[in-house]
C-alpha cells in the first residue's frame, strides 16, 4: 500500500491522481475528512482505505508491514497563522512520529518541506544540508518546516530512503478550496471573470517594480512527476528543491492568464497587506542541480505552458485533476 497524507488537499489529491494513472490503486488516503469543501478533490479516484489524520499514527503502528511507501504531504500551510503551537503539533511533532515509524519498519518516506525555509534568501536557494541550521524563515510555518529538516538531518535512525521536498510556488488544479492561500493564477482567473481585471500587489521594495516581484512558479503536474521519480528511483536521501530553476514575475503570470482566456490585459496594483508586508519575499529561485544530478530528466512546464493548461483545461471547465 502507498500512503498519501493530505489526501484531500491540493498537491496530495493530484499525487493520488498521478498514482492512479500509473496503475496504483492501493492508496491509503489520510486527512481530516470532515472538511467537506475538499471532497471533490478525491472524486473519481481509486482508494483502498481512508484514515483520519488523528487516527493515522496508531493505524500505521498496526499496519506498517503492509505499507510500501509514504508520501507525507499533509501539513498546516497557512503562512498568515502565527500560533506556533499549531505548527509544532501538526507539522513538527506529527512528522517526527511518521519518521520514527518509517525508520523502525524500513518504510521509504517523502515528506513536504518548503521553500519558506529560505526566508529572504540570505543564504541563497540551494538545497545544501550545510546551510539548513543557518536559515531564517519569515513565519511560524516556515520555522516548523525548517525545524523538522534540522531534526531529520541529525537522526541516526532513518528510513531506508527519504526525501524532504522544498516546494516553491506550486500552482495548478485542485486548489479551489484554498481561499486566500490559493495561487495568484487562481485569483487572477476569478478576478478577470468577476470584473474584467486583476489587482496585483504593489512593490514596497525600491529594487522591484510593481508586479516585478519574482517567484519560482512550478506546475503541480511537474511536482507529482518528481514525487513518482523519487519513489521509482530512490536516489541519495536528503533535501531536494522542487521548483523549475527559473524565476518569473507576477506580471508574467497575470499576463499569461489573460492570454489563456483570450482577454485584453487589465492589470492594476494595490498595497501589499500590512500583516504580510514585512515578511514578503521579493525573489525566490530554486537551485535544481541536486535533483537533476540525481537523474530527473522529464523537465518542467514553462510558465506559459503551465498557465495555459491550468486555465483552459481546469479552471475554465471547473475540472479537477
Amino acid at each position: 500500500m502507498i500512503v498519501v497524507t493530505g489526501a484531500l488537499g491540493f498537491i496530495g489529491s493530484c499525487l493520488i491522481s498521478k498514482l492512479n494513472k500509473e496503475g496504483y490503486d492501493d492508496i491509503v488516503a489520510v486527512d481530516d475528512f470532515s472538511k467537506v469543501e475538499k471532497e471533490r478533490n478525491l472524486e473519481g479516484k481509486t482508494l483502498k482505505i481512508k484514515v483520519g489524520r488523528k487516527d493515522f499514527i496508531s493505524w500505521l503502528e498496526d499496519f506498517n508491514e503492509e505499507v510500501d511507501f509514504i508520501y507525507h504531504i499533509g501539513a498546516r500551510t497557512d503562512t498568515t497563522e502565527f500560533d506556533k503551537d499549531i505548527f509544532d503539533e501538526l507539522n513538527l511533532e506529527y512528522t517526527k512520529s511518521i519518521w520514527n515509524i518509517c525508520s523502525k519498519h524500513n518504510i521509504p518516506l517523502v515528506y513536504a518541506s518548503s521553500a519558506a525555509t529560505y526566508g529572504l534568501g540570505e543564504f541563497g536557494y540551494e538545497d545544501n544540508h550545510d546551510i539548513v541550521e543557518k536559515l531564517k524563515p519569515l513565519n511560524p510555518y516556515g520555522d516548523s518546516k525548517n525545524d523538522f529538516d534540522i531534526w531529520a538531518l541529525k537522526q541516526k535512525d532513518q528510513p531506508p530512503f527519504w526525501a524532504g521536498l522544498k516546494f516553491f510556488n506550486v500552482y495548478g488544479p485542485n486548489e479551489f478550496h484554498k481561499g486566500r492561500m490559493a495561487s495568484v493564477i487562481f485569483h487572477t482567473f476569478n478576478q478577470i471573470n468577476q470584473n474584467g481585471g486583476m489587482k496585483l500587489f504593489r512593490s514596497h521594495n525600491p529594487k522591484y517594480t510593481d508586479g516585478g516581484q519574482l517567484r519560482d512558479f512550478v506546475y503541480v503536474k511537474d511536482v507529482v512527476n518528481v514525487c513518482m521519480f523519487l519513489k521509482n528511483n530512490t536516489p541519495e536521501s536528503g533535501l531536494y528543491n522542487l521548483g523549475t530553476g527559473e524565476s518569473r514575475t507576477f506580471l508574467d503570470l497575470a499576463r499569461n492568464t489573460f492570454k489563456a482566456l483570450d482577454k485584453a490585459e487589465n492589470i492594476s496594483f494595490i498595497d501589499t497587506p500590512e500583516d504580510i508586508r514585512d515578511k514578503y519575499q521579493y525573489f525566490t529561485e530554486a537551485n535544481m542541480t541536486k535533483l537533476l544530478k540525481a537523474g530527473y530528466s522529464d523537465g518542467f512546464h514553462s510558465l506559459e505552458e503551465g498557465v495555459k493548461d491550468y486555465v483552459q483545461n481546469y479552471l475554465a471547465k471547473n475540472e479537477y485533476f
